[in-house]
């Protein structure tokens, strides 16, 4: 178990919230990173995050480009909105390469002066950070596979290379499917298909299932992969499956199996809950109810925005997507 992980279980036994079926606890008794406002008892808002504000940020892409959403105009909208202090890893390397060149490639309506790809050679390209932008391209698409990957894989491509890239297509593709399938193994196989089959990402998801079906626990995910960032996309995949399949019919036991098992914690949570969902079950007014429908963004022209605003306009970009 590395020492992360290990902090975090002894932090939750410490506050008896073992196993996790809800929000976590906060006390100001131990060392911690956790952010009190963030924790039971104190939350009255959903706090802005990278996660939140790419799922955000997927929207606007959406609602200006439908469709067409491109590689470039991705790249277009991070320099206008992103805020590069809320980039990390993969994304702040490609962006780094954007400023760099961005003389080259403004005003708009310029091709690009240098090759987008080189924003994607950076030592994170497979790391997760893709996979938590996809999230919205996949909730737009449902029955739409095909294009909520090609979607992910527009977005992807700016900062990802390779599994770094199949996850978040994977994400996508599940998105779409999830609504459409009887059960949620038929829409991860359905999902499988979109991805290369000798991939590191298919590897991984393919253990999950097997994972789930001889019930272990994801203690043997991290072992199998604990040569691997604790952020990378592979070990957090097979995690995010592995609850996903372990928990269908339980919100908060999916979403706190995958955040108590560690590695990119938030990331997965967040994948798990939105995935979990579509299969159109209710999700626990206690899950909701804290944060008064409140959502904190880190971006260009908006800090806050109301559930029912970001529920309509989604409602509107998956109509005009799927007409």
């Amino acid at each position: 178990m590395r020492q992360g992980q290990q902090a975090l279980a002894s932090y939750l036994a410490s506050v008896d919230a073992l196993p996790l079926r809800d929000y976590i606890p906060y006390t100001a008794d131990l060392p911690t990173a956790l952010e009190k406002a963030c924790c039971r008892g104190n939350l009255n808002r959903s706090e802005a995050d990278d996660d939140i504000n790419y799922s955000f940020l997927a929207l606007l892409m959406l609602e200006a480009h439908g469709r067409d959403l491109s590689t470039e105009q991705v790249a277009r909208t991070w320099l206008r909105r992103l805020p590069v202090a809320m980039t990390y890893t993969a994304e702040r390397a490609a962006y780094r390469t954007l400023l760099n060149n961005a003389h080259e490639w403004f005003p708009e309506g310029h091709a690009p002066g240098f090759d987008l790809v080189e924003c994607s050679d950076n030592e994170y390209n497979d790391w997760i950070g893709a996979q938590i932008r996809a999230d919205l391209y996949g909730w737009t698409c449902p029955g739409q596979p095909e294009l909520a990957a090609g979607l992910a894989r527009a977005d992807a491509r700016l900062s990802h290379r390779g599994d770094g890239v199949h996850g978040a297509v994977f994400v996508a593709a599940l998105g779409a499917l999830i609504p459409e399938n009887h059960t949620l193994e038929d829409a991860v196989e359905a999902a499988l298909q979109h991805i290369p089959p000798d991939s590191g990402c298919a590897e991984a998801i393919r253990f999950a299932v097997e994972v789930v079906q001889v019930g272990l626990d994801d203690a043997s995910i991290r072992e199998r992969y604990a040569h691997l960032s604790v952020v990378h996309t592979v070990n957090n995949l097979a995690l995010v499956v592995w609850a996903l399949l372990r928990h269908p019919e339980d919100y908060g036991a999916a979403i706190g199996d995958v955040v108590a098992a560690g590695l990119d914690t938030d990331c997965n949570g967040a994948t798990v809950g939105g995935l979990w969902a579509l299969q159109g079950k209710q999700v626990p007014g206690e899950w909701t109810r804290p944060w008064r429908e409140t959502v904190m963004v880190s971006l260009g022209g908006c800090a806050e925005i109301k559930l029912d605003e970001l529920v309509a306009r989604t409602v509107a970009v998956t109509e005009a997507l799927t007409a």
